[in-house]
């Protein structure tokens, strides 16, 4: 959901989506880069992101992913199971009222 989410608005390669994890959640998650791609590959072979190769004059050549039509599906069911999971634990963790 997370790997979906930064790829929703735009594309972006692997160091970056990993760098942003890490950045927005002020260093509280961390996504090894080294698992990292497995996970692209995977989600790139289940459709739901598309990667495609850039070569910018002076840098290395960089695979930047972009949100399908399935991924953008996909992503919604997970963000409405996300949604209601945390509504779900914030009414068990709130106090009765007596």
């Amino acid at each position: 959901m997370l790997i979906l989410s930064l790829v929703e608005d735009r594309a972006r390669h692997g160091y970056e989506i990993g760098k942003l994890i890490e950045a927005r959640s002020g260093g509280r998650l961390t996504f090894a880069l080294p698992t990292l791609y497995p996970t692209l590959l995977r989600l790139e072979n289940r459709g739901l992101i598309k990667g495609r190769w850039v070569e910018k004059a002076g840098e290395r050549e960089r695979c930047f992913y972009r949100l399908t039509p399935e991924g953008r599906r996909v992503l919604a069911e997970q963000r409405a199971t996300w949604k209601a999971y945390i509504e779900a634990v914030n009414a068990v963790m709130e106090p009765t009222r007596a």
